[in-house]
């Protein structure tokens, strides 16, 4: 069988992966937070039909004769850029300005100190539940995080919660701080939204729903505060939307499409030369 039958197949392969990526970020061009990815491609294993050969004998070198058989899938990387930021004037709308992630999870009602299957997001729509606490559209509890452990309130530990009976109003500063004006009319200021931030953002594995969790290649997350050395400014009122550019993925549903055509047609040519070949026999 010809090899160029096989290399256009596996054009074919990764060009449906590529169509699959590019398909992924435009479905998701207006998800809160989304960050796209893109594909690479590697060319596999070629064969030597005559191996290089140094200069001697007055002569000089010849390079080496290889014939490539195919391509294959490189690598499918998460683009870590920043979104454009929305306004929306919602108050519980966070978008984050710079690196970071939100840490959001479950909590132990024994023990609300301790958060458990804890995730990260870039997605800053959250809302208040029945009891007040901030969580996200699925439940998730908004921390906060403290060095020593030192909570305003022990019972809501790393949990945000802002009152809805005993609330006037609130604002959520640029450096993570929940400002509440209470029923007195007196200010509370002691929570603090926390962040964290990884030595490798993109090599963090998203669990949908808009959320990462770290991977063997992100590195532990590093928790700190908005406005921290290394960490991004809140932006409340806003939403960082997705980094997906629509221009920029028809262009490449273009390139893909007719990659995935072009090795067809290899495929195609192949198969009428060995037509041919069948057909010297008659």
């Amino acid at each position: 069988m010809l090899r160029s039958m096989y290399a256009g197949i596996s054009g074919m392969r990764g060009f449906q992966t590529k169509l699959d990526v590019v398909g992924n970020n435009i479905a998701n061009v207006n998800t809160a937070g989304y960050k796209k990815s893109r594909i690479t491609f590697q060319d596999l294993m070629s064969q030597t039909e005559q191996g290089a050969q140094g200069p001697e004998g007055g002569r000089g070198g010849i390079n080496p004769r290889q014939v490539g058989l195919g391509a294959q899938v490189g690598s499918i990387d998460t683009v870590d850029t920043q979104g454009f930021l929305q306004p929306t004037g919602r108050a519980l709308d966070i978008a984050i300005e710079g690196d970071g992630f939100f840490r959001v999870g479950e909590v132990d009602s024994d023990n609300p100190s301790e958060a458990s299957n804890t995730f990260y997001t870039r997605a800053g729509n959250f809302y208040l539940d029945e009891e007040g606490y901030v969580v996200t559209a699925d439940g998730y509890y908004l921390l906060q995080h403290d060095e020593n452990g030192n909570y305003p309130d022990g019972d809501d530990g790393v949990r945000i919660k802002i009152d809805p009976e005993n609330t006037q109003s609130f604002s959520i500063g640029k450096n993570g701080t929940v400002n509440i004006v209470d029923s007195s009319g007196d200010l509370q200021s002691d929570q603090r939204i926390s962040l964290a931030i990884f030595a490798n953002p993109e090599g963090m594995e998203k669990m949908g729903t808009n959320l990462y969790v770290p991977s063997t290649n992100s590195g532990e997350p590093t928790e700190g505060h908005p406005g921290d050395d290394g960490f991004g400014d809140f932006a409340a009122g806003s939403l960082e939307m997705s980094n997906v550019d629509l221009a920029e993925e028809f262009t490449e549903m273009i390139t893909a499409q007719r990659a995935f055509q072009a090795n067809t047609r290899i495929i195609t040519t192949s198969d009428e030369i060995l037509q041919e070949l069948v057909n010297l026999k008659r």
